[in-house]
């Protein structure tokens, strides 16, 4: 960390910024533990991101979170990675390291698995295929997340056959792929289903998907949180499934770069959790 006493600073850069619960959630931590400081949004176009990165030392900074459009190109930019991180082939949480280098962390993988953690804490991570929707960065951490969990049988299923198939490679043997026009067929066979497109969100059209062969028991996760209820989770619910919504990703995601900004591992309350939807 940058600083030991005195006021600490935090952030998030991303462009756009504004929107982002981010500085809600780590404000509202930093008050909770009476830590001296800000959590702040910070505007940064991709060209200045090196630029602001490196200035990060020198204002005292502890570290950034990092959103889109940056997290595959701070991936150039810090001095030290972290293996997730270059396994998933982005960074969302950068941290000032006593020597003032920059180090890059991927939180997004460990906020997808404690968020089904939470909402489903007996699920079993190899207890089934697991279908991926999309191939995205999103789908990269959370597959990411899932092997490293001891997930041993996940499938993508993506309009771009070509992107799901690069993917696999990526993750390794425990990940193969489905054309998109069989995801209805292929329910049938799985233990979880996560969404991980922008389909269901706020402005977007629905998830076109047919939930009649999935079995009673599958979950059905949704890293969308705008609204919070997709579709998709509704459909799930009302035939019985357990479902999982995208605000325990975004929550979860921040606490370990909490706690290496700070020292301390915060805890996501039901009144936090409250305190954020009502702002959705």
């Amino acid at each position: 960390m940058a600083q030991t006493q005195g006021y600490r600073l935090a952030g998030v850069m991303g462009y756009p910024v504004m929107h982002s619960r981010s500085p809600l959630l780590h404000n509202s931590w930093m008050e909770e533990h009476g830590i001296a400081g800000h959590y702040m949004p910070l505007s940064v176009q991709p060209v200045n991101l090196a630029q602001a990165l490196r200035a990060l030392p020198a204002l005292g900074f502890s570290g950034v979170n990092l959103t889109i459009p940056h997290k595959e190109e701070a991936l150039t930019i810090v001095d030290r990675v972290d293996e997730l991180a270059l396994r998933i082939g982005a960074v969302n949480c950068v941290c000032v390291a006593p020597d003032g280098k920059l180090e890059g962390f991927n939180y997004d993988a460990f906020g997808f698995v404690a968020s089904v953690d939470e909402a489903n804490p007996g699920w079993k991570r190899d207890g089934g295929r697991i279908a991926i929707l999309g191939s995205g960065g999103a789908a990269r951490a959370i597959i990411a997340g899932l092997l490293q969990r001891g997930a041993d049988d996940i499938f993508i299923v993506n309009r771009t056959r070509d992107r799901a198939e690069q993917l696999a490679r990526d993750m390794g043997e425990r990940v193969t792929t489905a054309p998109w026009e069989q995801r209805s067929d292929l329910l049938g066979e799985i233990a979880m289903l996560v969404n991980t497109t922008s389909m269901g969100m706020q402005g977007q059209p629905d998830l076109d998907i047919d939930l009649q062969r999935l079995p009673a028991a599958a979950l059905v996760c949704d890293i969308v949180y705008v609204p919070r209820q997709t579709t998709l989770l509704k459909r799930g619910a009302a035939r019985g499934n357990r479902t999982v919504d995208g605000l325990g990703m975004l929550l979860h995601q921040a606490r370990p770069a909490f706690a290496k900004w700070f020292g301390i591992l915060p805890a996501v309350s039901p009144a936090l959790r409250a305190k954020i939807e009502a702002t959705l």
